[in-house]
């Protein structure tokens, strides 16, 4: 019997990348504990191929819950089977992604098997002795990190912010067990359907899924120097993000803002402008590739931890990197011994 649950997400038949980031931050626990780790997968259309990628990520074993009528999440339904599930196997850990799916349903679920949930966490840990989970995730707005544990119900529930660790390599070599579960009919709430889904939504950006993001923070002075990060990210193909700074001076919406009190990101390229580097955004961006930082401070904290830091105005040196990839973007007849070479220099570590 498994006994550490991760909750995967599908869409169109498709497993999303945070099915994987959560059976890393799960295999860790489950082998504290010395038990099995369980994937659990509801939808429809996903294949036994997609399935063992699940176990090649970490999972022992993969319970599948697949019927048309589940090919869209419908929280009542998917409370029903996770609640008949939990009443049937009776694991002590599930976790899921901090997305819209895991907070709406996970809460939902949590009330109806008697237990307590701890949402948006960015650690977790196995406490000695008791095996209990701590949940470690910002309170306070983001002002202190609060550890918190449920020793007296089970299962164990927390939801987990995406992006904030990185999933496991793929093992091929791994072998688990896929378990088809039949349908339960009466576990189907036909009170709510589907009939589509609105994606025009005005002002969204999906952070988490970017390759690029170009963020800005108090640094660009106004709401009309948001433009600056608008170009860069155009040209570069990415997205802008914000510090908290930014969003509660009104240049950008929430959606844009990223660390502990918005979005954890992972892209493989983020440069920041005008931000000094607070712990909470740094918690937000810890697991990007490559991080590129610009303020005139040269004593900024995103300096220390920057891959590359450019000690200047941002004012100068965003016009300056726009001017040379529209060059470079232009000048098709340019052989890469012709090309210049940037002035960017590594950050020394701190």
């Amino acid at each position: 019997m498994s006994f550490v649950w991760t909750l995967a997400e599908q869409q169109d038949g498709r497993l999303k990348g945070v099915s994987f980031e959560l059976l890393g931050r799960a295999r860790s626990l489950a082998d504290k504990l010395e038990t099995k780790l369980a994937s659990v997968v509801i939808g429809h259309g996903v294949s036994e191929e997609q399935l063992e990628q699940l176990v090649q990520r970490g999972a022992d074993e993969v319970y599948a819950i697949q019927d048309q009528r589940l090919a869209h999440f419908v929280c009542e339904s998917y409370s029903n089977i996770l609640a008949h599930l939990i009443r049937t196997y009776h694991p002590t850990i599930l976790l899921a992604a901090a997305t819209s799916m895991g907070r709406t349903v996970m809460p939902h679920v949590a009330v109806r098997v008697h237990t307590g949930l701890t949402a948006d966490c960015t650690e977790l840990d196995i406490e000695p002795g008791t095996g209990n989970l701590l949940q470690t995730r910002p309170a306070i707005g983001g002002n202190i990190m609060a550890t918190i544990k449920t020793p007296n119900h089970r299962p164990q529930m927390a939801t987990v912010r995406p992006k904030s660790s990185r999933p496991l390599p793929a093992d091929p070599n791994r072998v688990g067990k896929i378990i088809e579960v039949p349908l339960i009919e009466e576990l189907l709430d036909e009170r709510v359907h589907v009939v589509g889904y609105r994606t025009d939504t005005a002002d969204f950006v999906n952070l988490e899924e970017a390759d690029v993001v170009i963020a800005g923070g108090r640094g660009l002075k106004k709401a009309d120097n948001v433009t600056l990060l608008r170009d860069l990210a155009h040209e570069l193909g990415g997205v802008i993000g914000a510090s908290r700074d930014a969003i509660d001076r009104g240049w950008l919406s929430y959606s844009h803002q990223i660390g502990l009190s918005g979005k954890t990101i992972s892209p493989r390229l983020i440069i920041t402008a005008g931000i000094s580097g607070s712990i909470q955004f740094l918690a937000g961006i810890k697991t990007s590739q490559t991080i590129v930082s610009i303020n005139t401070d040269p004593d900024a904290s995103l300096h220390k931890v920057a891959d590359f830091g450019i000690i200047g105005d941002l004012f100068d040196v965003l016009p300056e990197l726009q001017r040379r990839l529209e060059r470079r973007r232009t000048a098709t007849d340019r052989t890469p011994e012709d090309a210049p070479v940037g002035e960017l220099q590594r950050a020394e570590p701190s």
